[in-house]
């Protein structure tokens, strides 16, 4: 076995081809589209590679590719730590553990040559959106941006050393249901209608407007944690950008108090019901044509619940019940969407899993992001709790 670069039009298509190997005929598996894979290597695309570093592999055995990865350093996440840490992601590999051990020694060499001391992973490049997390519960098709991976993948990770860093939750919800709990609905309504608070469902004409508020929210909501990343406007501009298909704007919610922006909601739908009909991960105008017209025809009655942020000041005010309050009015409108998935939070996170709880969603997946130290004899911690 050996390890080669990806560095070429040939071993880029390698590196998208080796998952159709690993998975089969495995009909919970749905190919990511290849352009949304190579917009994240693409530094012209990818805001965080503007500062950052990447770098993916293969991993060759008699002429065929039986495992791949890719490693980045990106300085807003390295610097977020007790020890400067690296990432790596887009894992897939056979079940083999002298194969995983050759890509992760791999990752971990590169990461080390740039002053790194810790690699997380799996996890993305940039936002955490999407691509982040090993599969450990919950083996069905994921909704859009969720990773699935085979079981057998954990295992791999835990025997080279990697531990659970935190966590990750998926509640699921029918948010039109009767049966959900009535006096979380009563407390909803009378928090949404109080004086003094306005709330807002996003407009792509003021995207400005709104992408400034999302970032006021996210950084008082998030920068005193440890998972804290800095978002600049341009990577919400590229978000918006690469997933304009996917926005529906009455999914994604601000809310005002006294107008100042206090609050946030970002839903969308889950395009993997439609992009499972596509098995080779590649789009064309044609498909393209197609998914406007499957998406028209309400096939997608699935969203998923992709982040929320309450600033410390209203986060036990019930703003977050009358977020979902206003959500639900639209999805008694749009009752195509009968199911919801709220992922994913972290264990770091009790506020939100009560708050999911309370609003009756129930927890059906779990992922893990993973921390492997450097430095063999050092403490491992896991991820602090946020406190109230």
């Amino acid at each position: 076995m050996h390890i080669i670069t990806v560095n070429g039009k040939k071993t880029v298509n390698a590196f998208h081809e080796l998952p159709y190997f690993i998975y089969g005929d495995d009909p919970n598996w749905v190919p990511p589209m290849r352009m949304m894979v190579e917009s994240i290597f693409d530094p012209l695309r990818n805001n965080s590679l503007i500062s950052g570093d990447v770098c993916r592999w293969l991993l060759m055995d008699h002429g065929k590719v039986i495992g791949r990865i890719a490693a980045f350093c990106v300085p807003s996440y390295a610097n977020s730590f007790d020890q400067p840490t690296g990432g790596i992601g887009f894992f897939e590999c056979i079940n083999n553990q002298v194969a995983a051990n050759q890509l992760f020694d791999t990752a971990c060499a590169w990461l080390k040559g740039l002053g790194m001391e810790a690699a997380d992973g799996p996890i993305n490049i940039g936002e955490n959106f999407f691509n982040w997390g090993l599969l450990v519960n919950g083996f069905v098709q994921q909704s859009f941006g969720m990773p699935y991976n085979p079981p057998y993948y954990r295992s791999l990770f835990e025997t080279y050393g990697f531990k659970t860093y935190y966590e990750q939750y998926s509640y699921y919800l029918n948010i039109t249901s009767p049966d959900l709990p009535e006096r979380f609905w009563k407390i909803a309504a009378w928090t949404a209608k109080k004086p003094g608070y306005r709330f807002e469902s996003f407009l792509f004409s003021e995207k400005e407007r709104f992408i400034q508020d999302f970032i006021d929210i996210y950084e008082q909501a998030w920068s005193k944690h440890d998972n804290y990343k800095k978002i600049e406007p341009e990577d919400i501009h590229a978000m918006l950008s690469q997933s304009k298909m996917l926005i529906e704007e009455d999914f994604i919610w601000f809310v005002y108090h006294e107008d100042k922006p206090i609050a946030f909601f970002m839903m969308i739908p889950d395009m993997n019901q439609l992009f499972k009909y596509f098995r080779n991960g590649k789009l064309n105008l044609l498909k393209i044509l197609k998914l406007l017209y499957l998406k028209k025809k309400k096939v997608v009655n699935r969203c998923r619940v992709l982040v929320m942020g309450v600033i410390p000041k209203f986060q036990k005010s019930g703003i977050e019940s009358a977020i979902f309050y206003q959500l639900r009015q639209v999805l008694l409108r749009k009752d195509w969407y009968n199911e919801m998935e709220l992922s994913w939070v972290g264990d770091f996170n009790p506020k939100m899993i009560s708050i999911f709880k309370a609003v009756g969603g129930k927890q059906t997946k779990t992922h893990l992001t993973m921390r492997y130290l450097f430095d063999r004899q050092k403490e491992f911690k896991r991820s602090p709790i946020i406190e109230d």
